[in-house]
């Protein structure tokens, strides 16, 4: 037999023993253990602060550069998810929800920390981003506390391992405002709050329906088997044939037969209530914590929201206005990253191509003002968190299609060639964005279309030239005679 020690150490569950002390109660303000073990080991926690970023972030945004090639966006896309700054957003905003701030440093070997990036220079310099929790910039962002100072309640920079980060290069993000002198313990300052702070009572009681559900699963096949007691005579005897009895109870199957007394009597458990008192107290618990950390409980219940985001039901709007209310507290860091793709994306390299493919429209240009111009267009936009039946989809993309062909015979007869051209690659354009009801691009040549416009409207003018002067020579020879 071996045995085994465990010297100088203790085994144990700390969020069982910070949630099970009887002494837990709503207002006892959490530290940054505490957020974190709830974060990682309860059911909920992750949930909690990763469910409202990840339905956000679960459709792409659109992204748009008004007078650009359509390898401008292209070329964004993919520096983007070279960065992977979808993932790096996720984190950073699930970790302020967990502790009440994060930030997201942007980490250069070849500028020190503390000095301004020359963001030109940039494409061609290796960069990455590193997320941090209050405890990797414990000291530096308390914020201060002085009404009459311009960066009152407002974060300036981060420090973290003695390193300091010039403002351009950090974003932090808070969950909620801060509150003038509230220190949150979790976050090491006068900062925001956790998603935790309001609920951990419910967040305890939900472990307790988890406990219970549990228990009734093991009682489910419990049998009670009420029997006569035997007399004081034959107990051994009797109680040798109770305990065979119950064997044979025990290992009993579909299809097989068992002889019991007169007496005797067979029942499971009566659990009528149970199922309505638990699924109650659940749906309480979870309504609980959802109020408490203000988001809906739909999002906690885990149930299927297909049919309701296909048909708009009212819970599909409430989840749908708190997304859109996400996605615009996210759009600072949103910006943030933009403008750092940009400067990568948009290089001088790149725009040699560019110049290569349309010197029509970019040669002799400086790369400097055409950027500039490209970012003055760049439009990201969010799709409806509502997904319309695609009925309606197909119906919408309908009226699109007509409006573009009515606005072409409105103005197409009464433009020269160089408008009439540049209208039916425009609307080729619009039509190639329709790729449900046309999934392969149209590709006509502009540089040709204008050519054979100019050639009919040139070949149109000679024959009226033609036609009046037999007119007028017509109407001479009428008149002499």
């Amino acid at each position: 037999m071996s045995e085994a020690l465990v010297v100088g150490s203790s085994l144990g569950n700390a969020l069982n023993d910070f949630l099970g002390n009887d002494d837990l109660a709503t207002g006892d303000a959490l530290a940054y253990e505490q957020c974190k073990l709830l974060f990682v080991w309860h059911p909920l926690g992750g949930k909690m602060a990763e469910a409202p970023i990840s339905m956000a972030q679960s459709q792409e945004r659109t992204i748009a550069v008004q007078s650009a090639p359509v390898e401008v966006v292209q070329r964004f896309k993919k520096d983007w998810d070279a960065l992977a700054c979808t993932s790096v957003i996720h984190n950073l905003h699930s970790l302020s929800r967990v502790y009440g701030i994060a930030s997201v440093i942007l980490g250069n070997e070849a500028v020190k920390s503390n000095e301004p990036l020359d963001m030109w220079k940039l494409w061609e310099q290796k960069i990455f981003f590193n997320v941090l929790d209050p405890l990797n910039t414990a000291g530096s962002l308390v914020l201060p506390q002085i009404p009459n100072t311009p960066n009152f309640q407002h974060p300036v920079t981060v420090s973290t391992s003695g390193q300091t980060f010039h403002p351009s290069r950090c974003n932090i993000v808070m969950n909620e405002h801060p509150v003038f002198i509230e220190y949150t313990r979790s976050a090491f300052g006068f900062v925001g709050r956790s998603v935790f702070q309001r609920a951990i009572v419910p967040l305890k009681g939900f472990l307790a329906t988890m406990d219970s559900d549990n228990m009734i699963a093991q009682k489910l096949g419990f049998i009670v088997h009420t029997a006569a007691q035997p007399g004081s005579i034959i107990d051994n005897l009797m109680g040798a044939i109770g305990a065979l009895k119950r064997t044979m109870i025990r290992g009993g199957r579909t299809g097989n037969v068992i002889t019991i007394g007169e007496k005797d009597k067979l029942e499971t458990l009566d659990m009528t209530h149970v199922d309505t008192a638990g699924t109650m107290a659940r749906t309480n618990i979870l309504k609980n914590i959802a109020t408490a950390a203000d988001m809906p409980a739909k999002l906690l219940e885990n149930e299927t929201m297909v049919a309701g985001f296909g048909e708009g039901t009212e819970d599909a709007k409430n989840i749908a206005r708190y997304i859109d209310r996400i996605r615009l507290l996210m759009q600072p860091t949103y910006q943030w990253f933009d403008n750092i793709v940009m400067y990568r994306a948009w290089n001088p390299q790149f725009y040699e191509q560019i110049q290569a493919q349309y010197p029509d429209l970019y040669e002799g240009r400086d790369f400097k003002e055409v950027f500039l111009e490209w970012r003055a267009e760049f439009a990201a936009t969010w799709p409806s968190v509502l997904i319309e039946p695609e009925s309606e989809q197909s119906a919408q993309e309908k009226v699109k299609l007509e409006g573009i062909i009515a606005f072409m015979q409105l103005l197409l007869d009464k433009l020269d060639p160089a408008n009439k051209a540049a209208m039916i690659m425009t609307a080729i354009d619009n039509l190639n964005e329709n790729k449900r009801m046309f999934p392969h691009a149209f590709a006509l040549d502009g540089e040709s279309l204008l050519e054979f416009l100019e050639e009919q409207k040139t070949a149109g003018d000679d024959a009226r030239d033609a036609a009046t002067e037999a007119n007028g020579a017509e109407n001479k020879m009428a008149k002499f005679a």
